[in-house]
């Protein structure tokens, strides 16, 4: 996954309340990390103690599978400037920001899950001590299949795309690596049945 320059921090006072565990999914475009994120959403729901954080995203709310709050660039920028974000990041063309409130869930022992970026790994590292990996993966030729679905790239813009890539994280973090290159009912019991043991921590 491809990512622009300016990732960062935006609140170092997090990194004193977390009680509570930070679990940041990340993974290559085609990997399915959304719709496994929506489903745990699903399984997770009306759960107090588990909480799927809403990202501030520069793009349009109806565009992409995700739900988040969408804001201009002027908007963003401002907020960020505010210390509204815990991370923020920019990626193919639009800004991502994790909302510095979800220290107080942290602060209270709960679980937080957050769709990131492996290329931000780092600041979620500083702003979040207790950080849990999530890297969503699946091999190389499933992720040619389901990119060129898209309609987006042709088969050899794609193909160079994933020759450049890795789909290991790297640096020490603690990871737990799922596989979605089978049923999605299989990935769907490996992000809950990871998610649980980080709530019982």
């Amino acid at each position: 996954m491809s990512t622009n320059a300016d990732i960062e921090p935006a609140n170092d006072s997090l990194s004193g309340a977390a009680a509570g565990v930070l679990a940041v999914v990340v993974g290559p475009s085609g990997a399915g990390k959304d719709t496994l994120m929506n489903l745990a959403a699903g399984h997770f729901a009306g759960r107090p103690d588990v909480h799927f954080v809403r990202r501030v995203i520069t793009r349009a709310v109806d565009a992409g599978n995700e739900d988040h709050r969408s804001v201009s660039d002027a908007d963003f920028d401002a907020m960020k400037q505010a210390g509204a974000f815990a991370v923020s990041w920019e990626a193919h063309g639009l800004k991502y920001g994790i909302p510095a409130e979800v220290a107080n869930e942290l602060a209270r022992g709960n679980l937080v899950i957050a769709n990131g970026s492996r290329s931000a790994l780092p600041h979620f590292q500083t702003a979040f001590p207790r950080l849990k990996v999530i890297n969503i993966t699946a091999r190389r030729e499933v992720l040619a299949e389901r990119l060129m679905a898209r309609g987006r790239e042709s088969r050899e813009d794609v193909l160079k795309r994933l020759e450049r890539s890795t789909l290991a994280v790297q640096d020490g973090y603690d990871v737990t690596d799922i596989d979605n290159s089978g049923t999605l009912e299989e990935a769907e019991v490996a992000i809950i049945s990871a998610l649980e043991a980080l709530i019982r921590k």
